[in-house]
């Protein structure tokens, strides 16, 4: 690998199957840990922004963190290749998924009698399977499509602009999970009349997309490292795109 403050090395994404990259597994770790946390502390809660022109408007809370696993799955693709980025999609698709599942487990335990915790408990961890369906869908198809489409761009554009593929991959991605999200997880619901679930659509996509043109400075910093730190500038010609293959 090349090392220092050199240039990184354009490959074809199959030649690094057998590399050793030694931030590959933090970045990865980084991805999952946010995916869980905006999905505990943020999920539940639907908040209010003020916005020029717009006046007050309902966002949920998960969205001040949730975005960064775009960010990150926006570097692990452009580093690293798509191949790489859907190991880590599906290792944060089954982390949430046994989040799910421990979060119903714990909360349905009978509680101690001299515990007088359980019902806010109930409320702050208590899974809703409706939500929790349409979370882990929403986001397994906005993480691959935002993943294909950067990596996709990528190609077309020759390694150029990488401003143009994380905002652009991130309209794709961003706007596919909140279009399958709300309508999965609210519409119909006591007290989501069909048009706030529109307005929490459009704005959570907007917010989402002005929270990556925001860090796309830090985004060209962290690209700009690891790649120079591992040596290599993946480019997936020939890459199969299927989300459904299990090795590298």
């Amino acid at each position: 690998m090349i090392e220092g403050d050199d240039m990184p090395k354009a490959v074809e994404a199959g030649a690094i199957t057998a590399a050793h990259l030694r931030y590959y597994d933090y970045v990865m770790a980084a991805f999952v840990a946010i995916l869980l946390l905006s999905n505990v502390l943020g999920a539940g809660k639907v908040a209010v922004v003020s916005l020029p022109w717009l006046g007050d408007r309902p966002f949920g809370a998960g969205i001040l963190f949730f975005p960064i696993s775009y960010v990150i799955g926006d570097v692990l693709t452009e580093v690293y290749g798509y191949a790489r980025a859907r190991r880590v999609i599906w290792a944060g698709f089954v982390a949430v998924l046994f989040m799910a599942l421990m979060s119903w487990v714990v909360v349905k335990l009978p509680a101690a009698p001299s515990w007088g915790n359980q019902g806010a408990y109930e409320i702050i961890f208590g899974q809703v399977p409706r939500i929790v369906f349409a979370s882990v869908l929403a986001f397994w198809a906005g993480e691959f499509v935002n993943s294909y489409v950067l990596a996709r761009m990528k190609i077309w554009s020759a390694g150029k602009h990488l401003w143009m593929r994380t905002i652009g991959s991130t309209i794709a991605g961003e706007g596919v999970d909140s279009l399958i999200f709300y309508p999965a997880a609210f519409l119909g619901a006591v007290g989501f009349t069909p048009g706030l679930v529109v307005t929490l659509i459009v704005t959570q996509w907007l917010l989402k997309v002005g929270w990556e043109v925001v860090l796309t400075p830090v985004t060209y910093l962290v690209v700009g490292w690891l790649k120079r730190r591992e040596g290599i500038d993946v480019y997936d010609r020939g890459t199969d795109f299927t989300p459904f293959r299990a090795r590298v």
